[in-house]
């Protein structure tokens, strides 16, 4: 197979930095990380976006991506200009009373928004942030915004037998959850896990951060859109080819574990933790340096 035929949203990772530092963050946001997109990233980013039939809806996020409001803004204007639909993620610290969350909000009015997802779990820490989220969700409603809550489960959701394969509010332990939060988990043999939840090569859609990396998953970029366009990664990748893609599309996590000499155990919280374990076992070993990246996403920030 080649190329990625099915491939409809682009994410924009507006920034890595984040007001919190949630311990099951993908890519290990917090307040101290710098990583921003400026805005001929962002346009560029559109751009190449155009030139790819399939995609029709840019997703903002971050990070918090509404740290940069007035970027976040022009981006989103631009997105519209360009024809897409678009989705903006958030945590809503910036709705601190209703009028402020409706100041916030109203701006985004007829700007082709289709999903406004705010998240809140208990991950998110104090009840403030839910009080934000209530508070986001009820003026997203006034003001005529589609709104969606995106609330993971918490870690006794999955103390069960068997591992969860399909769930929309399903804890996955990546990023820094499979440092911060295994602990607490349930573990399982690596031949219960199931496959990667991302399901190659059927990808729909694809993340792209400041640095120009095109990534697959958290931390398995397929390309650099800075090195080469987007239109021709996407016309022209191989998944089968890819390091870490095509072992999982071959044998599962277990062939993936084999090309790096690591050896399987019976102690895994599900198959994102495997996975991660696997690929920061290959950056220890220097494999595969241009496409395990960024390094933030595994807890490495400026090591790139």
């Amino acid at each position: 197979m080649t190329g990625i035929p099915g491939l409809e949203e682009l994410h924009l990772l507006l920034t890595y930095r984040c007001d919190m530092e949630c311990d099951h963050c993908f890519v290990w946001s917090s307040p101290r990380s710098w990583a921003t997109m400026n805005l001929k990233d962002i346009t560029s980013i559109i751009d190449q976006a155009a030139e790819v039939p399939t995609i029709k809806t840019i997703y903002f996020e971050g990070g918090e991506p509404f740290l940069y409001y007035p970027l976040l803004l022009k981006g989103i204007e631009y997105a519209r200009i360009r024809g897409f639909d678009i989705g903006v993620v958030t945590n809503a610290y910036w709705a601190n009373n209703e009028d402020d969350a409706s100041l916030w909000l109203e701006p985004l009015l007829d700007k082709g928004i289709v999903d406004l997802s705010i998240s809140i779990d208990e991950y998110h820490g104090t009840n403030e942030p839910k009080r934000n989220v209530e508070r986001a969700v009820k003026a997203a409603r006034e003001v005529g915004l589609p709104v969606n809550v995106l609330e993971i489960q918490g870690i006794k959701a999955y103390d069960r037998e068997i591992p969860v394969q399909s769930d929309a509010n399903k804890l996955y332990f990546r990023g820094r959850a499979a440092e911060k939060l295994v602990k607490n988990a349930s573990r399982y043999p690596h031949d219960q896990l199931g496959g990667c939840p991302e399901n190659p090569p059927n990808i729909r859609r694809l993340h792209v951060d400041c640095f120009g990396n095109l990534q697959f998953c958290q931390g398995v970029s397929i390309g650099n859109i800075w090195i080469q366009p987007l239109s021709k990664i996407v016309v022209t990748f191989v998944p089968e080819k890819h390091p870490i893609i095509g072992p999982l599309m071959r044998g599962g996590l277990s062939e993936l574990s084999r090309t790096c000499g690591m050896m399987p155990s019976d102690n895994y919280a599900d198959a994102c933790h495997f996975c991660y374990l696997i690929r920061v076992e290959m950056i220890s070993r220097r494999m595969y340096r241009g496409i395990l990246r960024p390094l933030q996403t595994y807890g490495m920030e400026g090591m790139d």
